[in-house]
């Protein structure tokens, strides 16, 4: 997936590709398999024989580039690899001068080369089969000889003769298509074929466009007859299903591409794959390719004037039109407008649907008329819709008669019409309409000279921000109040000037920018100061909850003041709001007044009608028990702002996009990894770019801790990074956890490294976040030394102890936090210490006493199991299990390591089974009897060995003189019948005993 980068408020925009070809048939694998089966492709040639089926043949009908064509290539190729002779005979649009016979024309050509003696034998007994030789097809003198002069009867016998000499030697399927073009002739040589039986196998498939056939088409009363005949089967072609247009898309498109693109694409092209393909290959400018637009207007060629006039109408009116909207502004009588509409319908370009509307067959169709229409011709034809409905004629949408008058040039009633429709999207749970209509609208404002008094335009850009991000656009928010501060005059009021500034800060809290939201709110009420209340209390409000980030005393003060301010007048949404700030600002000891205080601001909330404040106090609450590390409690939490948000329309606002996200989490936690990833699957919604490559990282993460590779798409999620500080956290995550599979510390320094200088910016310094990183790239340093040479593990040294230094950092600046106090934070300082005191052990430089590594592991993974996080606890487990084994406990790290081996199991862990195996806890039996002579000292000796480690490092590491170990290892070669070390390390290997 790709997020375009625009320029302007409005969406984004695809590349200009060439248009594309899937090489593969998608989302037909059951028209095929079916096909298949009716024709008896596949099927043993005695089973054939044996169903008594004299004649097989399917009439395959489908709209015009639904994937007839295509679908019968795959046949075709199916049933050539069964053993078939497939042939195939196209039928041509030559209006009335068609020649007879055309398709078997060429079915014959085709026969003569690849059968040119039972095209010899059949001709000799049917001598007037020449006259259909594709060489032969000019016409002579002689009126005997001309081809509508031919017996009709010999004719027939001789093609069906053809067919079934044919079949004697191989079985044979005979392909007939575009029969919508078909001469009369043809017609009549299908039925005769359909209906006479065949000794041999042969059968055929005969393909038509469907939404050709009008009332008055030769072909539809034809194929109502063939439908009746015994062994004929109809298969009707449908559009492909959304999710196999979004295969289809992937396949022609294997980059990237935006949930946005990809929905909008899902619904133009209303599963025709001819127009998926266009559009994928089309420059994404919100006109529809020329190609394809000459394609879709062919179909207005054969209507009269009247109708395409109406039809006209119509694409101008949208993608649907009343009646009653048509016969006002048409201006047609009663029984003219009747008598168009219904041919409009009969041919197949309108639909007549409930309530009196109509609308195209194809949206593109409808999209295709109105881009052929003439600029001033569509003026023209706005204005007289906009008339209508203002004169109440006809009835329409406040967004329909803002659409008709601004595309008329009547501005002020499309201004005051965008007003309405916006107000009443937001009424109706539609943030995201109402916010382009409130666009809209502002952009109307900038070109009318002068503006109109009675519109606050000021309220309107608020309107506009606030609708954005209910939306969850937060960042388009910032950019409509930016453009609006930056445009006003240097001496405008105070109050505007403040207000614009507090949305501001507002809207920063809730996204991730360099800007600092602190200076923006301060800078707000310090113009507010002599504001009516309510704006000083908002901007207040709004101060206090960006100095409750790293200010909690100072943000108190700011709280505690717009409190009293907000109860003395009454703004109960606000005291609402600052209840929720208050109560941010306790401290761990006072959780359980938290938690309360919390859910009283819900309550209260919700008693007022106050969506946006029951929603930040329901997120804060399910966060509070989700840093408690009570999951199941948060993951309830989290469910009831998704659902609650989901009830009111707005569930790509901030706080409920991020409780999904954060649900995601906690389920990965639980070891709920499929479950986590179907619910961050968003291929049929369009959410915020930001949170679609959010729940994208999370997906990817899940598919790391599997072991599943999905392309390059943690490297393309880099170029998201800096949108949202969590994508970079947990995409670099999943970039550590492939670096530690991989045995890679370097890779996994760069990513560390990244990742900071990323958020670095965006947050500061010594973010929580750093220390969990900071553990782990020191747990992939400690893994890697294992295998690595002296001098590689001393270069490390420096590396290593910085990153334990960065972890210190960290843990102190968060020491009188209450999240510092909580079961995650405490876990990953004892991982930081137990990894660190690992790699000292696995380097041997500075080696630990082994008590203090054994007591640092056991912390640790008593810690883990108290945070609860499913996957890292088996991580700890089975390093725990490796310290185990390399103290000499072996009966304890079998047991450590099978619990750690039963997770992994459970969830499909494939990079820890791999861990697992490699640190010698795999319980698969030694068949070798060599294996049984060593003794468990040696064992252990010689994978020391085999690491490269020299007598001296492997007496540290095992707390044994170097003269035993010398011992030993002579022991060792003359066990295996090694005459050296590199040898005694191949001949372990390969024997299985490493």
């Amino acid at each position: 997936m790709t997020k375009a980068t625009a320029m302007s408020v409005r969406g984004d925009t695809m590349s200009d590709v060439p248009a594309p070809r899937s090489p593969d048939l998608v989302g037909r694998d059951a028209e095929l398999q079916e096909l298949s089966s009716w024709l008896g492709i596949r099927v043993p040639a005695q089973l054939r024989a044996a169903s008594g089926d004299a004649t097989r043949a399917v009439l395959l009908g489908g709209d015009a580039g639904v994937g007839k064509t295509r679908l019968l290539t795959e046949l075709r190729d199916v049933a050539t690899a069964d053993g078939w002779l497939v042939v195939a005979g196209h039928c041509l649009d030559l209006a009335e001068s068609s020649l007879p016979y055309l398709p078997f024309s060429e079915i014959l050509g085709r026969l003569m080369t690849d059968l040119p003696d039972v095209v010899a034998e059949v001709t000799e007994r049917h001598p007037t089969l020449v006259r259909l030789q594709p060489g032969r097809r000019i016409r002579g003198t002689d009126d005997r000889d001309d081809d509508l002069s031919l017996d009709r009867g010999n004719i027939f016998a001789a093609v069906h003769d053809l067919l079934e000499t044919a079949a004697a030697s191989a079985s044979v399927l005979v392909v007939v298509e575009d029969a919508h073009w078909a001469d009369q002739a043809t017609r009549d040589m299908l039925s005769f074929l359909f209906s006479r039986p065949f000794a041999g196998p042969v059968s055929l498939v005969v393909s038509f466009r469907s939404d050709d056939l009008h009332r008055r088409h030769p072909l539809r009363p034809q194929v109502a007859e063939w439908t009746r005949v015994r062994g004929v089967e109809r298969m009707q072609l449908e559009p492909l299903t959304p999710i196999a247009v979004r295969h289809l898309v992937k396949a022609l498109r294997p980059g990237t591409i935006s949930e946005a693109e990809l929905a909008a694409i899902v619904d133009r092209s209303e599963g025709n794959p001819f127009f998926v393909e266009e559009l994928v290959g089309a420059a994404w400018d919100g006109q529809i390719p020329v190609e394809l637009a000459d394609v879709l207007l062919v179909r207005l060629d054969r209507l009269d004037d009247t109708t395409r006039e109406v039809v006209r109408l119509a694409s101008v009116a949208g993608r649907q039109v009343s009646h009653d909207l048509l016969a006002a502004v048409s201006g047609l009588d009663a029984s003219t407008l009747e008598r168009a509409v219904r041919a409009a319908v009969e041919s197949h370009v309108l639909v007549a649907g409930r309530h009196a509307a109509y609308s195209f067959r194809h949206a593109l169709l409808g999209e295709a008329v109105y881009d052929d229409l003439l600029p001033g011709e569509r003026t023209r034809l706005h204005a007289d819709f906009a008339a209508a409905m203002k004169s109440g004629s006809a009835v329409g949408t406040a967004a329909e008669l803002a659409q008709h008058a601004r595309r008329a040039g009547d501005l002020p009633t499309a201004l005051r019409a965008e007003i309405e429709a916006g107000n009443e999207a937001m009424a109706v749970g539609g943030p995201h309409e109402a916010a382009t209509h409130f666009l809209d609208a502002l952009e109307i404002v900038g070109n009318l000279r002068p503006a109109p008094e009675d519109i606050d335009q000021a309220g309107l850009v608020r309107r506009c921000a606030e609708a954005f991000i209910a939306s969850g656009r937060v960042s388009k928010a910032v950019k409509v109040l930016r453009a609006h501060l930056e445009a006003l005059p240097a001496d405008a009021p105070d109050l505007e000037r403040g207000q614009l500034l507090t949305e501001i800060a507002a809207a920063l809290m809730l996204t991730d920018s360099t800007e600092s939201p602190e200076k923006v709110a301060a800078e707000a009420v310090s113009l507010l100061q002599d504001a009516p209340p309510k704006h000083l209390a908002r901007a207040l409000a709004v101060q206090a909850q960006c100095l409750g980030r790293w200010n909690a005393d100072e943000a108190r003060v700011v709280a505690m003041e717009a409190m009293a301010l907000a109860e003395r007048h009454n703004l109960t949404g606000l005291v609402v709001d600052l209840t929720t700030t208050l109560a941010s600002l306790d401290t761990v000891e006072e959780s359980d007044q938290l938690e309360a205080a919390w859910g009283a601001a819900v309550a209260r909330a919700r008693e007022a009608g106050l969506i946006e404040p029951e929603l930040r106090a329901r997120y804060f609450l399910a966060r509070l028990r989700h840093d408690r590390g009570e999951r199941a409690e948060a993951i309830e939490g989290y469910r009831q702002v998704v659902a609650r948000a989901e009830e009111t329309g707005m569930p790509w606002a901030p706080y409920p996009a991020e409780a999904r996200a954060m649900l995601g989490l906690v389920l990965v936690d639980q070891g709920r990894l499929d479950e986590a990833f179907d619910l961050l699957d968003v291929s049929d919604q369009q959410p915020p770019m930001v949170f679609e490559w959010l729940y994208f990282a999370i997906q990817m993460r899940v598919c790391t801790l599997h072991g599943r590779q999905h392309g390059d798409s943690l490297e393309r999620l880099r170029h998201y990074w800096s949108v949202d500080g969590l994508i970079a956290i947990i995409a670099g995550t999943a970039e550590l956890d492939r670096a530690d599979h991989d045995g890679d510390p370097h890779r996994a320094m760069e990513v560390y490294e990244r990742i900071v200088d990323t958020l670095r910016p965006l947050w500061h310094e010594w973010f929580q976040a750093r220390l969990r990183l900071a553990a782990t790239v020191i747990g992939v340093h400690a893994s890697a030394a294992a295998r690595q040479s002296a001098e590689e593990r001393l270069a490390a040294a420096p590396v290593v102890a910085q990153l334990f230094a960065d972890g210190e950092r960290v843990i102190e600046r968060y020491a009188d936090y209450e999240i510092a106090q909580g079961p995650e934070a405490r876990a990953w300082m004892l991982a930081r210490t137990a990894e660190h005191l690992r790699w000292r052990w696995l380097s041997q430089l500075d080696p630990p006493a082994a008590d203090d590594l054994l007591a640092a592991w056991r912390e640790t993974e008593a810690a883990f199991a108290t945070y609860g996080s499913v996957p890292e606890l088996a991580r700890v487990r089975a390093r725990y299990a490796a310290v185990l084994r390399a103290t000499g406990d072996a009966a304890a790290a079998r047991q450590m390591a099978d619990l750690a081996r039963q997770t992994a199991h459970a969830l499909d862990l494939r990079p820890l089974l791999d861990e697992l195996t490699a640190l010698g806890s795999s319980a698969a039996p030694r068949s070798e009897a060599v294996a049984d002579a060593l003794t468990p000292r040696e064992s252990e000796i010689l994978a020391l060995v085999a690491e490269g480690r020299t007598n001296g490092e492997i007496g540290k590491q095992l707390f044994i003189s170097t003269k035993t170990v010398s011992v030993h290892v002579s022991n060792i070669l003359g066990k295996l019948g090694a005459a050296s070390r590199t040898e005694a390390a191949a001949i372990a290997r390969r024997r299985g005993l490493l």
